[in-house]
Parts: structure tokens; sequence; C-alpha cells
């Protein structure tokens, strides 16, 4: 379609003007929203993001279906340019696009109860389209690359349709993926064509490229889910504060004062981003970069190579540009925060305001913690004033501050160092069986497939993690301990598992990790009744290829588990010999399944 012309990628958003980014001071200056981000992004961006926007909201909708309901937005967007004033212009944007999408024709027909969203008011529409997202939905088929010879010829001949076709598939399959990103994949997609296209081997050149695109956006959404799902959770409050944390471990340099900007900055465009406004978030995340750029010198060394670059490859490189080195001679925060006379008098003054300088001078002089571990701090020093700055003598009282805080960080450390050495002595396949006893034990009632999953990604935290430098294990590990846990927390929301899953599960976002790690084994559990079926044994435990037949085993210990929840270490490796001793007679048998059936 001629329509989504593609050529700004290269110049994307640069256009943007500076601007207030708090949502209700900014739009109070436009009359109409939609003519005023018209305007920013210009007509062939805007037009990509309407069609990021419409194909997250109807998955199943067709390319050209979607193309015509991005042409209404766009005709809407030039009268309101001429007219401000007109009575349909003044609605904010997601308005716009959601009655749109209700005057879809047949919208029952293919989306069933999402239809019944028509009859509610925003923002409880919203709230109702975003309940049926759906991703990597079944209903639409996996991606099939046209041959290398095509797909360059295409690229050559009509790059604008390629371009707009890689957008559409990857939103579609992708509905809570921030359409900055989707719009920073395209570009990585269209330098893969013009790096692969002149190659001899286009095909395999391309299909490395493409995996690694996949592998990132695979990523960058996991990331992306857990932070909307912070926001929604668990407030602004904690957002901000896990935000502030990082952001003064990577910017150790920054002013506070700048920081805390960024941090409130960053939140309003995360909730547009995560509320499916994905026209307002390009258009202010792509200001939230330029200001970040603008101001580089400020903040850190490391971000000169990432602000000369094109500015929709500009967010990848600072995501993952080191932190800066600290400032020298940074002095201890003892003398400030537990010896200073006037402690109490400063926290009672501001509570928030001293919480959040405290994380900030706390977060820069310890890059090798976690966030989650500085917020237990954090909490910890909370609870602490607020206990002993009702005293008689404060300073007496939270004396022992530093030892007290400083087990949050023992304890994790610990954990790490033990799961770590765990891994790179054992190796990868007896992690997982030590993370699904663990597991299994804690949450039996969890079905086996979805027990299997949890523990291969745990393991797949500790191949990322304990492949790292010290020093980077500890804060890696438990970002993304958090969040697995957190991600089945949520299905813990619809589907309760027991109790002692439910109370981690509605502990502080950052308490969690060590909840579940504390997390002993359901005592209340009852096995239900023995079912034979659980530990079949035929010919395929001998015939099946490798992969299977591990997984196969993996599931037989997980059900040996969930049979006796009370089964110790010594007793799981006496069995598992019995079952390597069965195995290597009965695979050598005439008849396998007679003497799997005898042994």
């Amino acid at each position: 379609m001629k329509w989504l012309t593609l050529i700004s990628f290269i110049f994307l958003l640069s256009s943007a003007r500076s601007r207030n980014l708090h949502r209700a001071a900014r739009d109070a200056d436009h009359k109409s929203q939609i003519a005023h981000r018209y305007n920013d992004l210009k007509e062939e961006t805007f037009k990509a993001v309407a069609m990021i926007t419409f194909a997250q909201y109807l998955q199943k909708c067709s390319y050209d279906g979607l193309s015509k309901l991005v042409k209404d937005i766009v005709d809407l967007a030039h009268k309101c340019v001429a007219n401000e004033d007109a009575p349909e212009c003044t609605k904010p944007l997601p308005t716009i696009f959601l009655d749109r999408i209700c005057q879809v024709d047949q919208l029952r027909d293919s989306y069933g109860a999402m239809a019944d969203c028509c009859g509610k008011v925003d923002p409880e529409r919203n709230q109702c389209f975003l309940s049926f997202k759906v991703h990597q939905p079944d209903f639409i088929p996996p991606y099939e690359r046209p041959a290398a010879d095509v797909i360059c010829t295409q690229y050559q001949d009509n790059r604008v349709a390629l371009l707009g076709n890689f957008v559409y598939t990857v939103a579609r399959r992708n509905p809570f993926l921030h359409a900055p990103a989707i719009l920073g994949l395209a570009a990585e997609y269209e330098n893969a064509l013009k790096s692969c296209c002149p190659e001899s081997d286009v095909g395999a050149c391309l299909d490395e490229k493409a995996s690694v695109i996949k592998e990132r956006a695979k990523l960058i959404g996991v990331q992306q889910q857990h932070g909307c799902r912070i926001l929604e959770k668990y407030g602004e409050r904690t957002f901000q504060a896990n935000k502030l944390a990082r952001f003064s471990q990577k910017y150790p340099r920054a002013p506070f004062a700048g920081l805390i900007k960024m941090v409130h900055d960053v939140k309003d465009v995360y909730k547009e981003c995560c509320e499916g406004d994905m026209v307002e978030c390009v258009d202010d995340w792509s200001e939230l970069v330029n200001s970040l750029c603008s101001k580089q010198d400020v903040f850190s060394s490391k971000l000169k190579p990432c602000c000369e670059k094109p500015v929709v490859e500009r967010t990848k490189c600072i995501m993952e540009a080191d932190f800066d080195e600290k400032p020298d001679n940074l002095p201890s925060l003892v003398e400030k925060y537990i010896q200073d006379k006037e402690v109490c008098k400063s926290y009672e003054a501001g509570q928030d305001a001293f919480l959040s300088e405290f994380v900030y001078e706390y977060s820069r002089r310890h890059p090798e913690l976690s966030t989650t571990v500085i917020l237990r701090i954090t909490k910890g020093y909370e609870t602490l004033l607020d206990k002993c700055c009702k005293t008689d003598n404060p300073a007496e009282c939270y004396a022992n501050a530093v030892k007290e805080l400083n087990k949050h960080v023992k304890e994790t450390q610990e954990l790490v160092k033990t799961n770590c050495d765990l891994y790179n002595t054992h190796g990868e396949g007896d992690f997982l069986k030590g993370i699904l006893v663990r597991y299994t034990k804690k949450m039996p009632q969890v079905s086996t497939d979805t027990l299997l999953e949890i523990g291969k990604k745990m393991t797949a935290v500790g191949t990322k993690c304990c492949s790292l430098p010290e020093e980077k294990r500890l804060s890696c590990s438990e970002h993304y301990l958090s969040i697995v846990i957190e991600k089945m927390c949520k299905k813990q929301e619809s589907t309760p598992i027991n109790d002692q899953v439910a109370h981690c599960c509605n502990e502080l976002y950052s308490y969690k990790r060590p909840c579940f790690t504390a997390m002993g084994v359901d005592t209340k559990y009852v096995p239900a009744p023995f079912d034979p079926m659980m530990f079949n044994f035929d010919d395929k435990l001998c015939s099946a290829p490798a992969a299977e037949r591990e997984e196969s085993q993996l599931k037989l210990l997980i059900n040996l588990v969930k049979r006796k929840p009370q089964v110790t270490e010594d007793q799981i490796k006496t069995i598992a010999g019995g079952f390597t001793a069965m195995l290597d007679k009965c695979c050598k048998a005439a008849d396998v399944n007679t003497c799997l059936g005898e042994e």
C-alpha cells in the first residue's frame, strides 16, 4: 500500500517539539490532540503508528482492511489540522481510534464478546479492549519468509510495502509491544536487508539476522510487559522508585533533580504506551530520548555514540549502553543517613523526597546490586525511621541500621553464589532438575507442563546470568527472576494455586523473590488419587528423539514429587539410579514394552 511511506524511518520523530510531558499541562495548549500529534510526527510516521495501533487491537484483520481504517484516521487528522475547533477534533486520541474500531462492520462476527466493549465509556472501554489482546495468537499462522531472491526484489522494487507489512506483521503478533520498539525493529530489519541482499548466500544471512531480531523483539516485549505490570499492579510510586534506582546506577554523575524529572517523564510515557495509546507513546518517547541526548554531557559519557546514531537506533543503543563510572570519592552515606542528629527532622519534613534522595545516593554507589535489593534496603530503612523517630532516642534506636540493612544484600549475594556455583559445576540439566524439585514441592497443584515451563525459564536465567562477570550476576539474576515470578503471580490471580503462593504474590514488589525463595513444602497439599498413567512407560522412552526423551523424564520427576512432596534428595537419587538402570536394560531388550512393564 502506497500510503505507508516509511522513508521517515531514518529521520523518525526528529521533528518532535520540546514540551512538557505531563499530559494535562501538555494537552491544554492544543485544542485538538490529533492535529497536534499529526503535526509533530508528520504524515508518514503518523500513518505507520496508526497501523500499529489498529493491528494490535484488531489482530485478525488483513493489512488491506486496516489500511482503510488508517486512511480514515489520516483524513480526520487533515481536517483537524485545518480546523481544530471541529467537534470530532477535540476528542482524546484513544477515543478517536476506539470509535473507529467500534464502527467496523461485523465486529462481533470476527471478535465475539470484544464487541461488547463498545458499550462502555472510556477509560473502561479501552481497558476492556486491552483485555482481549492475545500475545502470539494461534489464529495467526507462523510467519514464513519469502524466498531470498523474492524478498530482495520486493525490497528493491517496493520498499514501502515490504516495510509496511513488516510493521503490521510484528504488531498483530505482539499486541503489547510498544510502537517505538516496533519501529526500531523495522529499522533493524531494513539494515539486515541492505547487508544481506548483496551476499552470495542471502537466505543464510537473513535467517541469522532475523533470528537475532526475533529474540530482541521477545526480550523487549517481556521487559515492557513487566514494566506495565509494575505500573498497573503496584502503582506509580513503586514504578518510579524502581526506575530511579536503575537510572541512578546507570547515570551516577547525573544530578538528582535531573534524574527525578526523567523518572517522572518515563512514567508518563510508559502509561501512554501501556494503555495502547501508541501515537502519543511514539511522539513523547522520541521527545524524551531527544531531551536526554541534548543533556548527554550532564547525564553520562556513554551516551555520545548513541546520540550520534539515526533517531530510531538511539533507544536500543541507550538501553544497552554501559553504566557510567561513578564519581570519585563519594562520601559515606552513614554520616548523612545514620549519624546525623537531624535525620528524623529531615525525614518527617518530606518522607518521599527524603527517601527518593536516599535511593539516588545508595544506587549510584552500588551498581552491582539489583533495583529490587535497593528497594528492600530502602523499605527497611523507612520502617526503621518510622519506628525510631517516635522514640526518645532515635539515634540509639537506629544505631545498628547498617548491619540490619546489609542483611538484604547478604541474603541475595549468598543465593546467587550458591545457584551459580551449582549451575557452573553441575551444568544446565542438573540445575533444572533441582529447580523442578523445589518448585513442585512449593506448588504441587500447578500442572506438570506449567511447572516444566517455569523451571525452564528459571534455568534460562541461570544460563544468562551465571556466565556474566561476578559483579553483574546479582542484578541480572534478580531482575529476570522477578519477571518470571511476576508473570506467575498474574496467572495466580485468575487461577489460585495455594495459600503460600497467594501470600507471596501479595507481598510488596521487591519482596516477592525472597518470599518465594523462603517458601517451603506445601504441607496442606493432598496428592490426587494415584493414576498409573502418570508413570506409564513405553518404548518411546528408548526410541524418541533425545530432547523428547529428556522432557518425558523431567515430567516423570515432577509427577514423582507431586505424589510424594516430602521425598528427600537421597530418595530421588536412588529412584533416578533405578530408572537409569531400567532404561539401560530394557532399551536393549527384544521386547522393550514387556521389559518396561516387568521392571
